[in-house]
């Protein structure tokens, strides 16, 4: 039970390279990975990284590396799963219209999404596998996962990094920063959610 009393500094610390790059890649594509803390660790990690734990330019080419395979991977899933989908009776949970509906959005905003999502918790490890369901073609959408995964394994890492070299004994802070990191990144949702309500 320990392990669960664990700080995310002290975990990350244990878990290493190759942790990190399991939690991005499960993240980045996998069901089960929208609960984990991508934002966060990635920030945390760079911040390790101005203090000797990791090499930041192998933790950034890690990460981005993880984070397009895992979204290749969602995509994949969503292509395969996507024809069975019209296959299925319409049930409560369940419509038929509301995978047309995402094939119209991903058809008009698919790639600006695909970049986005990256930054949006839970978002981004729906979107990868809603683009395959609603059949972007995969060279298009590898290109915008590049862009986004890039931005997303980079930009995380490298604010640590500089935080970590800047301020002195930041790691105290980490848990605060941590929360504000997801709470900045659920604000396009709550914004896109109150324009929705504003429209009706």
């Amino acid at each position: 039970m320990e392990f669960l009393n664990l700080d995310l500094k002290t975990l990350i610390t244990i878990i290493g390279y190759l942790g990190i790059f399991l939690f991005v890649f499960a993240e980045s594509g996998l069901f089960f990975g929208f609960f984990l803390p991508g934002d966060s660790l990635l920030f945390t990690a760079g911040l390790l990284a101005a203090e000797g734990y990791f090499s930041l330019s192998g933790l950034m080419l890690l990460s981005f590396v993880a984070a397009v395979l895992g979204d290749s991977v969602g995509y994949w899933f969503g292509k395969r799963t996507g024809p069975l989908l019209f296959t299925r009776e319409d049930t409560r949970f369940f419509k038929k219209s509301h995978v047309e509906k995402s094939r119209a959005y991903y058809e008009k905003h698919g790639p600006k999404t695909i970049i986005l999502a990256r930054f949006i918790p839970i978002v981004r490890t729906f979107a990868p596998i809603l683009a395959g369901v609603s059949g972007m073609t995969y060279k298009t959408f590898f290109a915008y996962n590049i862009v986004g995964g890039l931005l997303w394994t980079t930009s995380m890492p490298i604010l640590g990094y500089f935080l970590g070299t800047r301020i002195p004994h930041i790691d105290a802070y980490i848990l605060p920063i941590a929360l504000g990191i997801i709470v900045v990144s659920f604000i396009p949702i709550f914004w896109k959610m109150w324009k929705a309500r504003s429209a009706k």
